[in-house]
């Protein structure tokens, strides 16, 4: 894709080595570009700073004083420099064609705002349970679609 918009995956992340490595490799696998990942460390005491440099270069690394995953949302998105913003939490994982569907998804109805996708609920050892969005059935399609004067009332 030449004339692809770009995504900022923005992943707040406080103590998340356990799973750190998967969700960046899935990122970074998607069959989307351009993409730029922002990992916002929320202060961490483990290993997610180590993890985050062996990714230098392929994701850029932000480190604030532990401030909370709204703070360190908000900190990803203020320095992102996407078209589209898509926000994962730093134990997520995605197929390789999630962001490529969801820009699809946008950039064939503009008037849309949000693209959504399923989630698959997986055990401590990465094991799908099956689960799926508990309670929910069916496509989630929003009645009109939102936009900025939508969010301002």
């Amino acid at each position: 894709m030449t004339d692809a918009p770009l995504v900022s995956a923005v992943i707040p992340a406080y103590n998340a080595s356990r799973f750190l490595r998967e969700t960046l490799d899935s990122v970074l696998a998607q069959t989307h570009d351009p993409v730029e990942i922002l990992l916002v460390d929320d202060g961490s005491t483990d290993a997610t700073p180590e993890i985050a440099k062996e990714y230098e270069g392929s994701v850029r690394y932000i480190r604030q004083d532990n401030k909370g995953v709204s703070a360190a949302r908000n900190r990803g998105l203020a320095e992102a420099g996407g078209a589209y913003i898509c926000f994962l939490d730093a134990d997520d994982w995605i197929y390789p064609d999630n962001l490529r569907l969801k820009v699809e998804a946008l950039e064939d109805d503009p008037a849309s705002a949000l693209a959504l996708g399923w989630v698959e609920v997986t055990d401590e050892k990465l094991e799908p349970t099956g689960s799926v969005l508990e309670g929910s059935t069916g496509r989630v399609r929003a009645s009109r679609p939102l936009s900025r004067e939508d969010a301002a009332e």
